[in-house]
């Protein structure tokens, strides 16, 4: 039998906290789901398992702030249709898109127009950990269409930010069925040829121990080339507006590539002691000379052709021989996003608005696709939201209304052996020694089974033994037999009237 969708590798099951505000009918569905998939729906916020949130209302701001916290990073937050999702695939979907506790925050590009990919993108994002709200700007990833300009725009503009990405929208798919997140690597382009400069403002040790960290960071290792080519010496000059670059307005690009190049052996060693110390991979990102993998187109079918006159006329609705209109061809567009394999979800979930965040349409590539698509209808939307109030954590941590599950109530622990009692099967009475002994209560129906403090058929084993002058565990082990008191009972009498007519073997025989 297939282990549950919703129980551990120890076959213990998965804890989940619903938010409160969301409609008892939903809670209701979402709780009946869990349980028949071997989960738990627990009243108190678990240490382990999933918070199960309405996206974009206040009160799931409120939980995230209340409860997110670097102790617990096995505790997640989710869409409530994460259930009703992972049902329909089958299995648990794994929190991959996850960096240092927090969502990984990802931008939609306006290039990717089809509403609904856009939906089941951000479905599926959310369903995995991750916050497609983002805007371009804040974003760590972007998802875009690779058969767009705007696709290439975005990647020569974030090419040299080390913690930015611009993926394909297949991206994400291809993380989710690998179980963790991987980006499309960088592989080595020639920087280029070498030029003279000129040396105008005196070096100092201080300008050469800047250039061998510039070096360091961005060519590592020399066998790979470019130190002495131009580019690389004329991308440090461009970063004179950064504040921590400002020694490079010191001296000119050409006068910084003439010091390393006819300085090059001793500068070299000096270099080599600098990435002995960090010890960077060869071709990570952010390195000089290593670009972004071409994307993989995919192959096209080649269909038959058909007869011109045919076609033109099933174009124009005209019957074709066997007397059936062809379907009219599909919307024009960009061939891999309406070919684009849709995912079944339980519901499409919106891009919900967040305070202070740019909507999904937005970036720098936008003036290559002025149209703007409006988001599809929130399906949340029958559902009011009441506005946002600022809070820290500590505040919102002191005021929440739920309780944190403790360590021990983790699990139900059980008694081995004579070892000793667990505390939640001890009675008050034995934890507080100082408070008096108070009489048990006890329900009507227990009341009814019991006698004496004895249970009915403990009593009446012992009314039977009582009776008929045998010990109780001789009627116990009858009864036990044939699981009939009246029966046990005939039994032990007819028993006792056979013993009582024995004749006494001492006694003399009648005259």
């Amino acid at each position: 039998m297939a282990q549950p969708i919703f129980q551990d590798a120890n076959g213990m099951a998965i804890k989940f906290f619903i938010q409160k505000d969301i409609p008892e009918e939903i809670q209701a569905e979402v709780c009946e789901t869990i349980a028949a998939l071997g989960g738990r729906v627990e009243p108190k916020v678990p240490r382990v398992g999933f918070i199960l949130v309405q996206p974009g209302t206040a009160e799931e701001e409120r939980l995230r702030l209340c409860w997110s916290a670097p102790d617990r990073p096995e505790r997640y937050f989710v869409p409530y249709t994460y259930v009703e999702a992972c049902k329909v695939s089958g299995m648990l979907l794994k929190q991959i898109f996850v960096h240092e506790g927090q969502p990984i925050r990802m931008h939609i590009d306006s290039s990717i127009a089809n509403v609904n990919v856009r939906a089941t993108l951000s479905a599926r994002i959310m369903h995995s950990g991750g916050d497609p709200t983002a805007s371009a700007q804040s974003a760590r990833v972007i998802l875009a269409d690779p058969n767009t300009e705007i696709f290439q725009h975005l990647v020569k503009t974030y090419q040299g930010e080390p913690d930015k990405y611009v993926e394909s929208y297949l991206w994400v798919k291809k993380c989710i069925e690998k179980g963790q997140v991987i980006y499309t690597p960088v592989v080595y382009k020639n920087p280029g040829g070498r030029r003279p400069g000129e040396e105008r403002t005196q070096f100092t040790e201080e300008d050469e121990q800047h250039l061998c960290n510039w070096i360091a960071a961005k060519i590592p290792y020399k066998e790979t080339g470019g130190r002495t080519g131009n580019r690389l010496y004329q991308q440090l000059c461009e970063m004179a507006s950064d504040p921590e670059y400002a020694w490079v307005t010191r001296h000119t690009w050409q006068s910084w590539r003439e010091r390393y190049k006819k300085n090059a052996t001793r500068l070299d060693v000096k270099i080599a002691e600098i990435v002995e110390e960090k010890k960077p991979a060869l071709g990570e990102k952010g390195q000089y000379g290593y670009v972004r993998k071409p994307e993989e187109k995919p192959k096209r079918v080649r269909k038959k052709a058909r007869n011109n006159a045919a076609a033109n006329a099933n174009e124009n609705g005209i019957p074709n021989g066997s007397g059936v209109v062809d379907a009219p061809h599909p919307v024009p567009g960009p061939p891999s996003i309406h070919a684009m394999e849709t995912y079944s979800v339980p519901m499409p979930v919106p891009l919900p608005p967040m305070t202070g965040v740019m909507g999904p349409v937005g970036g720098p590539g936008d003036s290559f696709n002025p149209v703007v698509y409006q988001p599809p209808a929130p399906v949340f939307q029958h559902m009011s939201v009441p506005p946002p109030v600022p809070m820290d954590a500590e505040t919102a941590r002191r005021n929440a209304r739920e309780e944190e599950m403790e360590d021990d109530e983790v699990e139900w622990q059980i008694r081995e052996g004579n070892g000793p009692t667990p505390a939640w099967a001890k009675r008050k009475s034995e934890e507080d020694g100082d408070e008096p002994h108070k009489r048990q209560r006890t329900s009507p129906s227990d009341q009814q089974g019991l006698t004496n403090g004895m249970h009915v058929i403990d009593q009446a084993v012992h009314d039977i033994a009582k009776e008929f002058r045998f010990l109780v565990e001789e009627v116990q082990e009858y009864y036990d037999k044939c699981g009939d008191p009246e029966r046990t009972r005939n039994r032990f009498k007819k028993v006792r009237e056979v013993i009582n007519a024995l004749k006494d073997e001492d006694e003399p025989a009648a005259a």
